[in-house]
């Protein structure tokens, strides 16, 4: 491989690991709630089961929501755009979903993330697939899906280190730590 063609190859895998992050945060917003969810139950003095299944399912609605309006907001707007509008979107979610002071509150934010990761789902393989050279291509799309899982992992990793059994408030650090890395 001449020096030209390792050049013109790293520029999209450069974008394409930078762009996968949005699974990422796809994946580590999925997956914070399960470590997140008992101590919002101890904090708050108790959840309903239905206070808490919407709670979770608030970010499969957002992302239902963000799946069906990303492909039109993406050929307005373009791709580039819509994934920092989206990042920003992911950091503004992460820091409503830890300051959140009331179940409502947290509903709106966790749904605001679903947005997010719905407009990801749909953006991210997209944008990769349309920057990547044609022998590339099925590799490096296939990084937004292993960022996926690499964001479980995470969410399950920062839940272990910040769960704190002597403070019902350590899930606000867990949803904070969200919006690190989509700056």
């Amino acid at each position: 491989m001449s020096t030209n063609q390792k050049i013109s190859l790293s520029y999209p895998i450069l974008l394409a690991v930078i762009a996968s992050i949005g699974g990422l945060l796809f994946g580590f917003n999925a997956g914070i709630i399960s470590g997140a969810l008992p101590f919002l139950v101890n904090s708050w003095g108790g959840l309903s089961t239905q206070q808490s299944d919407l709670i979770i399912i608030s970010t499969l609605i957002g992302a239902t929501i963000g799946a069906l309006v990303s492909i039109k907001l993406s050929d307005t707007y373009g791709r580039r755009v819509l994934l920092i509008g989206t990042s920003i979107i992911y950091a503004i979610g992460a820091v409503l979903s830890g300051a959140a002071i009331s179940v409502s509150f947290l509903l709106i934010s966790r749904l605001i993330l679903g947005i997010a990761m719905g407009v990801s789902s749909c953006i991210v393989p997209l944008y990769i697939s349309e920057i990547s050279p044609a022998k590339n291509r099925g590799a490096l799309v296939s990084l937004f899906q292993l960022m996926i899982t690499i964001g479980i992992l995470l969410s399950f990793f920062s839940n272990t280190l910040m769960a704190n059994e002597f403070d019902p408030f350590s899930w606000r650090k867990m949803f904070y730590l969200g919006a690190i890395p989509s700056i």
